[in-house]
Order: C-alpha cells, then sequence, then structure tokens
C-alpha cells in the first residue's frame, strides 16, 4: 500500500523506530490510523526488493484477489469454469466405468 506521499507523488515520510530487546517495535500512531492497524491486530512483515513492508492480513488478501483477478478474462468466472471442467471429468468418469462393466 503506498503512502499518501507516494500517491501524491512525493517523498514517502520516515519514521524513527527501535527494536526492544525483545524484538518488538512500535509502529506511530499516526501510521497504524492511517493504516487501521488496531491494538492486538496480526499483520504480515514481508521482504520486498530487500525493504520490509508490514500490512495486515486484510491488505495481504486484497493484493492476491488483484493478482489473480489479473489472470482471468475480465466477465469470466474462474468459479464456474471450475465447476464445468469438474463435471465433465465427472461425467467421462462415469462413462468409463459404465464401459468396464459391459
Amino acid at each position: 500500500m503506498e503512502s499518501e506521499a507516494e500517491v501524491r507523488g512525493g517523498t514517502p515520510k520516515s519514521y524513527s523506530v527501535r527494536v526492544d530487546r525483545s524484538g518488538r517495535i512500535v509502529i506511530p500512531v499516526e501510521v497504524r490510523d492511517r493504516f487501521h492497524f488496531g491494538p492486538g491486530e496480526e499483520l504480515v512483515l514481508q521482504e520486498v526488493g530487500g525493504q520490509i513492508a508490514i500490512k495486515s492480513y486484510d491488505q495481504v488478501l486484497a493484493d492476491a484477489q488483484s493478482y489473480f483477478q489479473g489472470l482471468s478474462e475480465p466477465g469470466v468466472s474462474m468459479v464456474d469454469e471450475l465447476l464445468a471442467e469438474r463435471r465433465a471429468e465427472f461425467e467421462r468418469e462415469q462413462a468409463e466405468e459404465a464401459g468396464d462393466h459391459e
């Protein structure tokens, strides 16, 4: 997810944080508010191009959905295609079994 500064074409904001002895960091309140990170929420750390990105599970899910939407043609339901393939496969299996019993 891009920061507001990046969306506007400006320089990304930087924040100074410190890793404590337990390996924890505190995400500044301004960032938590902007990205809707709530208390106790589990986040995902992703290494991207030698940098660390912090995302919520909802953001990771949205990224995955966006990626997979790009793999199909607009207006084509991948679920409907999968169901049609399974039905055809089932019918082939039934025909084979009927042929074996003759």
